[in-house]
Order: C-alpha cells, then sequence, then structure tokens
C-alpha cells in the first residue's frame, strides 16, 4: 500500500488541506487564488525561423482553446448536509426541549455550495447532456449549468456512480448551436503526448492550462476505484473536477478528477479518468440511469513472490490471485475455485487486478467468457457466464468461501504465534471474515490448518488443490490451535 495519506476533497467548502493524495473539491469560490504580480520584463527576441515554429504552437493552442471552450461548462451545486450538533442540556433530567438543535434529534441540516467542470458530450432533440464528476454532481441537491458564452440553465442529474467517479447531468435547450466536445480513444494515448486541462480552477471560469501526459495506468487516490488514471502535468486544481484532458486533435480523451498535492494546489500531478472508460456509461446512464458492472464473484489478492512460490507458481508471472470465492457466483458456477490464478481474459494477458476489475465491470450480464488460471501446475480454460453486478450479494460475507486467507507457515510465523512443535506444518489462518464459513466453523486468526477433509496439508499448493468445490460437497479442517489439533464441524457447499 501506499504509505502517502490519501484524501478526498468531497463537496464541502475546503478551508484547509492536509499532506497526501487529494480529489479534486468542486467546492471553491470564484476568485479564491491569492493575488500576485507579474514584474516587467525586457522583450526578448527570437530568430525568425525559431520564431515560426513558436507561432505555429501558439496557434495550435489557440485553435484547441477555441473549438473545445464552447463546450465546457462550469457546473455550480448546491447539496444539503446533516451534521450533529452538541446540546450540553441533552442528558439533563427533566429537560424539555433543544436549544439551539432540532428536536431531541441533535443534528441540523445545512446548504452547501459549490463548484466543478463539465463537458458537452450529447444533444438529443432539447436535451443536453453534461459529463462531470460524481463528487461534483452525484449528491446535489440543486444544478446549475453555466455555458461559456454566459448563457445559465437549471440541470438535472441524469446518473451518477461513485465507483468510476463520472455523472451525467441534463439541461434543456432550444439552441442548435450548442457545441458538443468531440470524443478521443484513449488506448492510443502515450506518455509524452501534448495535452490541455480545460475548467473552472478556484472558480476561475474557462480556464485553460497544457501539459503533457506523464504516465498511463496509474491507479490511487480512493476515487474511481476501478478507473486506470492518465496522470498529466497540466495545472490541475480544485474547481477542475469534471473538467476534459484534451490531445492536440481537441478530442476529450479524459474526465479530470484528482490531484496529488502536499499544498492543495497544483504541483504536476493531475489524473484524469481515460475517455474509453466512460463511453459505455454515457449510453447506460441516459437508457437507465445507472451503470451495470459485470460481475465474476472472486476476492482479489495481490500475491507477494513468496506467496507464489509457495503456490508453484512463477514468480514472474503476472496476473490476479482468487483468494476467496462467493458461493452460488458465475466463478463458482463455472468451476473456479479459491486459489486459482487468473493470469487471462478471453485470451488478454492480466497484468494487474485493477485491470480485472475493469474488464469484467465492463462485461454485459449474460456474455460467457473464458478465464485462464492457474491451478498449482496446470493451466485450465473456464467459460464463465456473467452476472450483473448486485451490491447487496457481493458485500454479502456469508457466501464468501472459505472467508479466510491462508498464508504461509515459515519459521518466523512459527515464532510469532509460539509454535514450538516443528512437526506442525499447514497453513495459517488470517483476515477471518464475519459470518462467514470460517466464522461458522469457529476458526480463529493464527489457527493452522493442517488437514482438509482428513488429508495432510504442509503449504498454500496442497492447501487449495485439497480445497477442491468440484469435487468436495463439505469441508471441514483439521486445526492446531493453542497447543492443540482439533477438527472442525462439516460445512455444506449449496451451490
Amino acid at each position: 500500500m501506499n504509505t502517502i495519506t490519501k484524501r478526498i476533497l468531497g463537496t464541502a467548502t475546503v478551508a484547509a488541506l492536509s499532506f497526501g493524495f487529494l480529489a479534486l473539491s468542486c467546492k471553491v469560490n470564484n476568485g479564491s487564488a491569492n493575488v500576485a504580480f507579474a514584474d516587467t520584463k525586457p522583450q526578448t527576441k527570437l530568430p525568425s525561423d525559431s520564431l515560426e515554429v513558436t507561432q505555429a504552437l501558439q496557434n495550435t493552442f489557440r485553435s484547441i482553446s477555441s473549438q473545445v471552450l464552447p463546450a465546457v461548462v462550469e457546473v455550480d451545486v448546491t447539496e444539503k448536509t446533516t451534521v450533529q450538533t452538541f446540546n450540553p442540556f441533552r442528558d439533563l433530567p427533566f429537560f424539555f426541549g433543544n436549544p439551539g438543535g432540532d428536536g431531541d434529534s441533535g443534528t441540523r441540516e445545512y446548504e452547501q455550495s459549490g463548484l466543478g467542470s463539465g463537458v458537452i458530450v450529447r444533444k438529443s432533440g432539447k436535451t443536453v447532456y453534461v459529463l462531470t464528476n460524481n463528487h461534483v454532481a452525484g449528491s446535489a441537491t440543486t444544478i446549475k449549468i453555466k455555458l461559456n458564452d454566459g448563457r445559465e440553465f437549471d440541470g438535472t442529474l441524469v446518473g451518477a456512480d461513485p465507483r468510476m467517479d463520472v455523472a451525467l447531468v441534463s439541461f434543456d435547450c432550444d439552441d442548435d448551436s450548442i457545441v458538443i466536445a468531440k470524443l478521443g480513444d484513449s488506448e492510443q494515448v502515450q506518455q509524452g503526448d501534448i495535452v490541455l486541462a480545460l475548467g473552472s480552477p478556484l472558480g476561475y471560469f474557462a480556464s485553460v492550462t497544457q501539459g503533457i501526459v506523464s504516465a498511463t495506468g496509474r491507479s490511487g487516490g480512493q476515487i474511481g476505484s476501478i478507473s486506470d488514471f492518465i496522470q498529466t502535468d497540466a495545472a490541475i486544481n480544485q474547481g477542475n473536477s469534471g473538467g476534459p484532458l484534451v490531445n492536440i486533435y481537441g478530442e476529450v480523451i479524459g474526465i479530470n478528477t484528482w490531484i496529488a498535492s502536499q499544498s492543495g494546489g497544483s504541483q504536476g500531478l493531475g489524473f484524469s479518468i481515460p475517455i474509453n472508460n466512460i463511453k459505455t456509461a454515457i449510453d447506460q446512464f441516459i437508457t437507465s440511469g445507472k451503470i451495470s458492472y459485470g460481475w465474476l464473484g472472486v476476492s482479489l489478492m495481490e500475491p507477494t513472490e513468496a506467496y507464489k512460490t509457495e503456490l508453484g507458481i512463477d514468480k514472474k508471472q503476472t496476473g490476479a490471485f482468487a483468494g476467496e470465492i462467493f458461493i452460488g457466483s458465475p466463478a463458482m458456477k463455472g468451476g473456479m475455485q479459491a486459489g486459482d490464478y487468473i493470469i487471462a481474459l478471453d485470451g488478454k494477458e492480466v497484468k494487474s487486478i485493477e485491470q480485472l476489475q475493469r474488464e469484467v465491470g465492463n462485461i454485459p450480464a449474460g456474455k460467457t467468457v473464458t478465464f485462464t488460471v492457474l491451478r498449482g501446475k496446470s493451466k485450465l480454460d473456464l467459460s464463465i457466464k456473467i452476472d450483473e453486478r448486485d451490491n447487496d450479494v457481493s458485500s454479502n460475507n456469508s457466501a464468501l468461501w472459505p472467508g479466510f486467507v491462508a498464508s504461509p507457515l515459515t519459521d518466523d510465523v512459527k515464532k510469532q504465534l509460539k509454535i514450538d512443535n516443528k512437526k506442525v506444518k499447514g497453513v495459517v489462518v488470517s483476515s477471518v471474515q464475519e459470518k462467514s464459513p470460517a466464522a461458522a466453523l469457529r476458526l480463529q486468526n493464527g489457527d493452522v490448518i493442517t488437514a482438509v477433509n482428513d488429508k495432510a496439508v504442509s503449504n498454500l499448493e496442497e492447501f487449495y488443490a485439497a480445497l477442491d468445490t468440484t469435487r468436495n460437497s463439505e469441508i471441514w479442517f483439521d486445526v492446531f490451535t493453542n497447543g492443540h489439533t482439533v477438527t472442525t464441524g462439516k460445512y455444506k457447499l449449496e451451490k
């Protein structure tokens, strides 16, 4: 885990900022930056050939700005927030009423205002659609859209999604000359590409900054958890959230979302959601008001090299480890097991957990795809029919099998667990989930599983091989705990 503290600035007005990763805030006041004056500089004379190149570049930036800015909007929002109030008389006997509060609730409701940015991405009849961030408009009670020419319209939230941190807002306009931004192909973005960021940083309406693509495929920020962000050094500040990142062709390649900063201001570390991640979301918002994600039904882990070695997997092999699996999920129905190492999806190499999450999330419910997994030293292709993600189901620990993470029993771990018996071999129980099968079997963190269904296991590879849910409908464990070996009850799998 990145040790830098990450903090997302939500919709409240920013009063103070701390060190760490900061998402862009939509709560800024117009003209809130400190005023500074530039010194007068002597005129610089450039050689004519150099000047021609510079002028050509300047004309390019002018052209991009003039073409794209009419499609960039300011999104002004208000949001009702309930806060806890302090009542020193609340607990006194025979006291009636609640001075300064709301009855006996101890809460008070406030309206907060803020602003962010957005970009017009579609027009259907009189309805104009603006793409922005969820943290800008997702919780707004009222929305105002301000166009580049100064006109203002009442906005309506069409749909919002916190996992991707995108939202779609609409407003009605009879004007057929409304400019719609052209969406580019973020798959073609490379390090070093010249980009422009447009929006209303710190309330300065319709601003343009320029930089390059510093990196692609970034993760972090605790916002937009399934996006692989484009990193740029184009100046991005609070209020830029939801505005477009465009290439030299004037095409939108990303939606500016968060910054990494130690001061709260731009330090050349801005992050944008790739536009290809969002294109299908626009259609889904318009048709159903939400994004439908595909669901596989596994809990993924990033194993260490030592962990891979115990699993019998080459430490250089990329992929995502299915540490736990949901009972009755598409994964279990398709033959996937806890302990499988997923290395490909429909023949495309899996390089990270984040990549797999994005690609599975983009698979339509009902579609059958092929997952290639390593199970010990065997490579298997599994055909699995993807379901639609249901947050209630995907967060139900009672269906998460086996309900704990198995860890190697190393000599150092034995010392920590104060296990003097050198004959004890197996895997260590860790991260037991509440209400899970492991909890039902009374397993505890620090227990050592020495056998599965009476078959001795001495390492992770043997443990997961024995934990074969395709052959066993009932599972039980031999557990070394507090100097004793006990046998758990049997857990019956309802697939």
